[in-house]
């Protein structure tokens, strides 16, 4: 019977500790999203800058509710992006006490990375990918059999086009992130990759055919950098091969 109490005592804690670190993260969540909200229409301001900038000045809402929810859309997706850093670092408070002195060296990099290379992929989409799309999507106005054909977005629909693009590209950034965790894991391995490049290749154009409207230039712009993150998540892992076999030489080295 003491030994249960004392397995008992150990998974209360643990499960103690993750309901603090939870609150802790909805509480920033919570912030965010409350600030974001009152600086909702700047925000949205900023997203319709491409929309914009492609020659279309004017956007619209059908349903009576739609600007609203829009608003409140805009506000809970830039509270996700402010409130991350702090959901990260609470989630490695929570992971870290278990995590050997190694393992919170191999397992940190990859956490500072991830915001990096999402908001590279972000910023991507933003000033490069969204303005060709767009240009590419409006092209289609005019005159069409004597009728004019015009463009007239709703604010819904934007919205949903521009969360689409931030975070399909931001999420395809993490790629080298997450194949350096699956090699880190033992799932695969560098030589595995190296294998299925040509495969990785025609999945990179995929991706890029789903996320991106059918214009050859928005997808040639998230499929190479996709291709050019596979390279270098394998160079990235070949680094790290080479230090783990120096620590293991060190290791058995004769003292």
């Amino acid at each position: 019977m003491k030994d249960l109490d004392d397995t008992r005592a150990p998974l209360m804690e643990h499960l103690i500790e993750l309901r603090r670190r939870l609150l802790w993260s909805f509480a920033a969540l919570g912030g965010a999203f409350a600030l974001c909200l009152y600086f909702a229409r700047p925000i949205f301001a900023f997203l319709v800058q491409p929309l914009l900038r492609a020659g279309q000045g004017r956007i619209i809402y059908t349903d009576i509710f739609e600007a609203f929810f829009a608003e409140i859309k805009v506000a809970f997706f830039a509270a996700i992006m402010l409130a991350f850093p702090i959901m990260a670092s609470q989630l490695w408070q929570f992971v870290a006490p278990g995590l050997y002195a190694k393992e919170k060296r191999a397992f940190l990099p990859f956490l500072l990375m991830t915001p990096v290379l999402f908001l590279m992929g972000a910023a991507l989409a933003y000033y490069v990918a969204m303005p060709l799309a767009l240009h590419f999507l409006l092209g289609y106005q005019g005159n069409l059999g004597g009728i004019e054909q015009m463009a007239l977005p709703a604010v819904g629909n934007y919205l949903s086009f521009v969360t689409k693009f931030l975070f399909g590209f931001g999420v395809a950034f993490l790629l080298p992130v997450l194949l350096m965790l699956l090699e880190r894991a033992g799932i695969v391995t560098r030589a595995q990759l190296k294998a299925g490049r040509r495969y990785a290749i025609v999945g990179a154009f995929a991706i890029a055919a789903v996320l991106t409207p059918p214009d050859v230039f928005s997808q040639l712009l998230l499929a190479v950098p996709l291709v050019l993150l596979y390279e270098l998540a394998l160079i990235a892992i070949w680094f790290t091969e080479r230090r783990r076999a120096r620590e293991r030489s060190t290791e058995i080295a004769p003292q």
